[in-house]
Formats: C-alpha cells, sequence, structure tokens
C-alpha cells in the first residue's frame, strides 16, 4: 500500500485573502486536517466551503495523536497539519509529528503561504540579508540570560511577543540594548496594522496599556548597525 503524505499548509496570519489557491485545494483533497484549534480553523474552512475532517492537534494533545497520525498516513491517509495562523511548526506545535514522518519514511510536503516574521521583515526597513529568528523567549527561566546572550548578535534579530508582555520586552530591551533601533510590528494584514521603530525608550512611551492588542513581531537591529 501506498503511504499517505502530510501537507505543512500555511493558512493567514489575519487577513483571510492570503491563504494560497494551492492551501484551498489541498485542504479540500486531504483526508484529515490537524488543527490548533478546530474553532479557529472552522471560520476558516467555512469561508472557503471545505469539509474535510478536523482533529486538534495542539501542545497538549499532540503526544496523544502522533501514532494515530502516523498510522492513518502510513495506512494511505493524506493529513494536512494547520496553526491557528501562519506556518505551521513556526514557534507552534507539529515539528515532533514532521520528525516521525521522516522517520517512517512519509512524504512531507510544504504548500508554503503567510508567515509573521518574514512579513515584518519585509516592511521594517531594517538589514534582511542575515537575520535570526529566536521565536517566543522565555517567560521567566533563563529569559535575561538569553536577552544578555542577544546583545553581542551580529545579526538581525527576530522576536515573536504577546500583547500581555510587549511592555515588558520593551523595558528589557531599553536596558540592555539602548540604542538599537526596534520596529515592533502588530496586527500585520489585519485593519489596524502598523510598524513603530525607534529607540526602547521611545516605543514604550508609545505602547501604553491601549496599544497592547494583537501579536506583536519585535526586530531588533544588528549590533553595530548605524
Amino acid at each position: 500500500m501506498k503511504k499517505g503524505t502530510l501537507f505543512v499548509v500555511a493558512t493567514p496570519i489575519g487577513n483571510m485573502e492570503d491563504i494560497t489557491f494551492r492551501a484551498i485545494r489541498i485542504l479540500k483533497e486531504v483526508d484529515l486536517i490537524l488543527c490548533e484549534d478546530t474553532r479557529e480553523t472552522s471560520k476558516l474552512l467555512k469561508k472557503f466551503e471545505i469539509s474535510s475532517h478536523l482533529i486538534s492537534f495542539n501542545a497538549a494533545t499532540e503526544t496523544k495523536k502522533l501514532a494515530y497520525a502516523i498510522d492513518e498516513m502510513v495506512n494511505g491517509k493524506n493529513i494536512a497539519l494547520v496553526s491557528d495562523a501562519g506556518t505551521p511548526t513556526i514557534s507552534d506545535p507539529g515539528v515532533r509529528l514532521v520528525n516521525l514522518a521522516h522517520d517512517n519514511e512519509i512524504l512531507v510536503s510544504a504548500i508554503p503561504g503567510a508567515n509573521a516574521a518574514v512579513s515584518a521583515l519585509s516592511i521594517c526597513g531594517l538589514p534582511t540579508d542575515s537575520f535570526v529568528f529566536e521565536g517566543f523567549l522565555p517567560q521567566k527561566k533563563g529569559r535575561q540570560k538569553k536577552i544578555k546572550e542577544l546583545v553581542n548578535e551580529p545579526r538581525t534579530i527576530v522576536l515573536y511577543e504577546s500583547p500581555f508582555r510587549i511592555e515588558k520586552l520593551l523595558a528589557e530591551l531599553n536596558e540592555y540594548m539602548p540604542k538599537r533601533i526596534i520596529a515592533v510590528a502588530r496586527e500585520i494584514t489585519k485593519i489596524f496594522e502598523e510598524v513603530k521603530r525607534g529607540i526602547p525608550s521611545k516605543l514604550q512611551q508609545y505602547f501604553t496599556s491601549e496599544k497592547q492588542k494583537g501579536e506583536f513581531v519585535v526586530v531588533i537591529s544588528p549590533k553595530d548597525w548605524l
């Protein structure tokens, strides 16, 4: 029996129109869609009249469902992996599944599309020829150590941050990298999309409590830039 394929499918990070024609076709054709939150993915499927079966596959359920997903593909089923927004496995669940698929000689196919980190880089005006993606910094243990390590990073740094910790991050950057140019992008592709640039202290003044809605991408200029 021919094994199935694992499709890693990027979905919009905000604007529904950013999904690709190929992604829509694949989501319609697969036997099963693994998603972080069935409620979120159901909105996307309804928008594009996709009726494929959904199964929750997130940080809490991944371990329990790995074997099931692999068995299904070994037995010929095609599966799509999606996250709530953007490209799966990039600071999202799914890496273990992709790794196991390779171990079981299951074809893994990328269905590319939106990605918040790359989108932010494209509109921030900071060097993009070489960069390091750090995702979400540790919330507690190891956070200060990681920030201190990044102080000497010669490449552009890309971070993700939640609206609940953006003020804390900017305060930390003001302490350790007060002269760096920082670009903070939020609500990328949505109605209230914005990019604010400046040194950390300037951004601290702007991002007060009423401006903490949405997901944030923080881009930090390289050491010794300008």
